[in-house]
């Protein structure tokens, strides 16, 4: 396993135990102010949780094959990361969102869009019990170019952030970003562990390494990007299979 680093700085119980999520909506106000984000998102959220306390709360974006306005379409999505968590002993809120096939209005980008996930954090925290110092940020493949883009412009949400296989443009798996030089000095303000697989023929390996030269030059010392050979595009599964990454997320607490 090769790494490219720099100084490093879901659930109590089974995945089986845990409540089934449920459908939430953004109301019509704030869903009329977003550009390609279906109102519905799930909330996966353990009944135990529902005492009063502010709970840490994971957002999970999902790839290119979840977009629509079919919820329904990415519900099992973040289970498999839900049931590390719960092995590692950690207790969240997760909230899924998507991300719409196309825009709403002509003449903008779709996918996602950090204008409209900063309209949908802030219904959340309105509306669940957050520790707002422990929001945590993750996405696979284009939930990994989400995560860059939303962290990349709205870094003071997030105690942490994980992209999985992330592309660094909005026009596609291989794009590049032009705001590279913007992305790198807010990320380099967060923690990141960001996966790549070596043998990725989706997203090159080296998108990873563009990202942590721009955080670097930013004055970042908070990330780190792990290429495993061995992996395709699939990468991702291996650190949210791992309850040590889940140790890593959960142990920031923004302003630490």
């Amino acid at each position: 396993m090769k790494k490219i680093r720099m100084c490093v700085l879901w659930f109590l119980c089974p995945l089986t135990a845990l409540a089934e999520p449920r459908k939430e909506k953004l109301p019509d106000e704030l869903a009329g102010k977003t550009v390609s984000l279906n109102p519905e998102y799930w909330v996966y959220q353990d009944e135990e949780l529902k005492n009063g306390k502010k709970f840490p709360l994971l957002i999970y974006l999902h790839g290119g094959g979840g977009t629509g306005n079919n919820i329904e379409k990415i519900r099992r999505q973040p289970m498999r990361f839900l049931e590390t968590i719960g092995k590692a002993g950690e207790k969240c809120l997760c909230v899924a969102p998507q991300a719409l096939h196309s825009p709403r209005q002509r003449g903008e980008k779709g996918g996602w869009v950090p204008s409209d996930l900063d309209v949908l954090i802030g219904h959340l925290k309105k509306t669940l019990p957050i520790d707002e110092k422990r929001v945590y940020l993750t996405g696979n493949s284009m939930g990994g170019y989400g995560t860059y883009v939303w962290a990349g412009n709205s870094p003071h949400h997030f105690a942490a952030i994980a992209p999985m296989v992330g592309g660094i443009g909005p026009d596609g798996p291989k794009g590049i970003t032009k705001d590279m030089k913007k992305w790198g000095k807010n990320l380099a303000t967060i923690p990141m562990k960001a996966y790549y697989g070596g043998k990725d023929k989706v997203v090159p390996a080296d998108r990873g390494a563009m990202v942590l030269k721009a955080i670097k030059a930013a004055g970042g010392k908070k990330a780190e990007v792990i290429v495993l050979e061995e992996e395709g595009h699939g990468a991702g599964r291996v650190p949210f299979n791992d309850p040590k990454f889940v140790g890593w997320l959960f142990s920031h607490k923004k302003g630490e």
